[in-house]
């Protein structure tokens, strides 16, 4: 990879003002200086400093996020603010995108990654991977609601559900309950309650596959995955 290419896509500035530092000669790869922009490094093999201090490559980022009402699963729009308008210029650097999305008024578990691959796995109806919610309903769940989404449930639009698997923690006239799916339709879990009568109040995602939203993290706040909970995501895109 090209030098400025490298230290321009880990936030050292745009590639104009990246040749400024070369030229002055504040880049040294392997304890050489270099100044020609155009000059190629390994960046897993090669030692790179820039003004003194070494360069970490990274070539993805992965940051779970604590999604709060009123902000939109997208990279940017003209209108709303997006999941990654909550991300500092540190994290913005690497692109990185949400992975599947979550409706403007739904809160909880956002993935984002710049690893397409990783994305599309997680992504893949082929894989089935579960994601949890947890859902005030207006209106009282019953054992036979849970019957009906083992068995799917047809939507509005006459599409027939995978099952879905639904706990039920309080059951009133508002009840509260876990749901979990493999799906990820548009407005997927409002319509299902909808098929059964039943209103979608309030909806939180709790996990997504392997991951699960840390309770620490306040509403709009995000941190970077531990190694072992990329590891665990790597393990679905491998199964």
């Amino acid at each position: 990879m090209r030098i400025d290419k490298l230290l321009s896509n880990l936030g050292f500035g745009s590639r104009k003002e990246v040749k400024k530092f070369l030229k002055k000669g504040s880049v040294s790869v392997n304890g050489q200086v270099i100044k020609d922009p155009k000059h190629h490094v390994h960046p897993h093999e090669d030692e790179v400093f820039i003004f003194g201090e070494e360069v970490e490559y990274r070539e993805y980022i992965y940051i779970m996020m604590n999604k709060p009402s009123g902000v939109i699963s997208a990279t940017e729009d003209v209108r709303e603010p997006t999941v990654i308008d909550l991300l500092e210029e540190e994290e913005r650097i690497f692109k990185p995108f949400p992975v599947g999305r979550l409706d403007k008024d739904t809160e909880g578990l956002m993935l984002l990654t710049n690893d397409g691959k990783l994305a599309h796995q997680l992504l893949s109806p082929k894989k089935d991977v579960p994601k949890t919610y947890f859902a005030i309903i207006d209106g009282i769940v019953t054992e036979e609601d849970i019957q009906l989404f083992e068995k799917g449930v047809t939507l509005d639009d006459g599409y027939q559900t995978k099952p879905g698997k639904l706990h039920i923690i309080k059951s009133g006239t508002y009840s509260d309950i876990e749901l979990t799916i493999t799906e990820g339709k548009y407005h997927q879990v409002k319509r299902m309650f909808q098929a059964v009568g039943k209103k979608v109040k309030y909806l939180k995602r709790i996990s997504l596959g392997p991951l699960v939203l840390d309770k620490t993290l306040k509403e709009g706040e995000y941190r970077e995955l531990t190694e072992e909970e990329i590891g665990q995501l790597q393990d679905v895109d491998q199964s």
